[in-house]
């Protein structure tokens, strides 16, 4: 029997949303919290489908991607590493390990 949820994927999506929420506490950062949920969200339902079937990478795609480029971009405009940098890491990492697991 498949895992219900893919654990990567869980704890990625877990990561974002932590993220967010922590922007929040910290400096009263409406957008970040709302972007770390939307994104958060995002991958742990694509980490579900992933669960499901393991070439169904889109969902989780679209949220590691779009948070890698405007992560990286805001990164290269402040050169701040936390949390940008952090974040487009994490994203890339991410990314690159949806693209190797549905291409190899």
């Amino acid at each position: 029997m498949a895992a219900a949820v893919d654990a990567m994927g869980l704890a990625y999506g877990l990561l974002i949303a932590g993220g967010g929420v922590f922007g929040y506490v910290r400096s009263g950062s409406v957008p970040s919290v709302v972007a770390g949920c939307t994104f958060g969200a995002l991958a742990v339902a694509g980490a579900v489908q992933l669960a499901q079937d393991p070439r169904n990478i889109w969902l989780s795609l679209f949220a590691s991607g779009t948070l890698s480029v405007m992560m990286a971009s805001r990164y290269w405009r402040t050169g701040k590493f936390m949390p940008p940098g952090l974040v487009a890491l994490v994203s890339s990492a991410y990314t690159l390990r949806l693209l190797l697991a549905r291409y190899t």
